[in-house]
């Protein structure tokens, strides 16, 4: 962090600020290869095989019906703010992206309980294609980005689909997970710039934690209880370019990001790039 860190009274920070990196998209998590997948034109993006479809049925069925109340019990889960979803449906008729600090290996899993068992569609890193959850993430709902231009083409392409049928998008727009991190890092103004091309909303999102408590102190669990926080959707300004109008819905998501982590002073003074 380049700046003080101030919060507001009773927010916990369960590890120390001085553990992490001192960039802020540097991956703290590298997946153990055990295969090497070429992320070129050819990778299926949006895999519409049978196989593929199948798999992720069973697996959206397994995380709503098994996953979402084992989540409550280990992790303490704890949802605020829905009705900034139920209030504003109408503004969602052509879809929406949601945003989250990404600070646990199950935060998409609260983002997915917190918006009320809706599939989405989230990009992946593509390192992670050549990792042991390479298949975890792809079935429910994991797009790897790759590096190459053919390959970004067709990555565009596959979120140009599912835009164009409506459905939600996910994006974490500090790029890496940060285990247990509490400042909100900058984001990358793609993910900003994504939103503003599909005409989306935003809706900020933010996982905060609370010290272990009752049954969690007695069984000495060691990570902190969470809590996801839905903030009020935020939309582009259509007047401006798109730039211009990516970087103010980047900024405007920050501070709300922020505020709802109770982040008087937030650590790092740039907000993105």
């Amino acid at each position: 962090m380049n700046q003080e860190h101030i919060v507001k009274e009773g927010t916990y920070i369960p590890v120390p600020l001085d553990q992490y990196p001192d960039i802020p998209d540097q991956p703290m998590f590298n997946p153990k290869i055990v295969r090497h997948v070429e992320l070129d034109e050819n990778y299926p993006y949006l895999d519409k095989s049978f196989k593929a479809r199948f798999m992720n049925f069973l697996f959206y069925l397994g995380i709503f019906i098994m996953v979402f109340p084992v989540h409550r019990i280990r992790y303490g889960l704890q949802i605020k703010g829905r009705s900034n979803i139920r209030k504003n449906k109408k503004l969602f008729s052509n879809g929406a992206m949601t945003v989250c600090n990404h600070v646990y290996k199950w935060d998409y899993l609260a983002i997915l309980q917190a918006i009320k068992y809706r599939k989405m569609w989230f990009p992946a890193r593509g390192a992670n294609m050549n990792g042991t959850d390479a298949g975890l993430i792809r079935n429910v709902g994991g797009i790897p980005i790759p590096e190459s231009m053919a390959g970004l083409r067709k990555f565009k392409e596959a979120f140009d689909e599912l835009h164009a049928k409506k459905k939600w998008i996910h994006i974490f727009p500090e790029s890496c997970r940060w285990e247990w991190y509490e400042p909100i890092r900058p984001f990358k103004l793609g993910s900003f710039s994504m939103a503003v091309r599909y005409n989306l909303p935003v809706i900020p999102m933010v996982i905060t934690y609370r010290k272990p408590t009752g049954i969690y102190k007695l069984l000495k669990v060691k990570h902190p209880l969470t809590t996801i926080t839905i903030g009020e959707p935020i939309v582009h300004d259509s007047t401006m370019t798109r730039k211009d109008a990516s970087l103010k819905l980047l900024q405007e998501a920050h501070k709300c990001m922020c505020d709802l982590a109770g982040i008087e002073k937030n650590g790092w003074k740039d907000l993105g790039n």
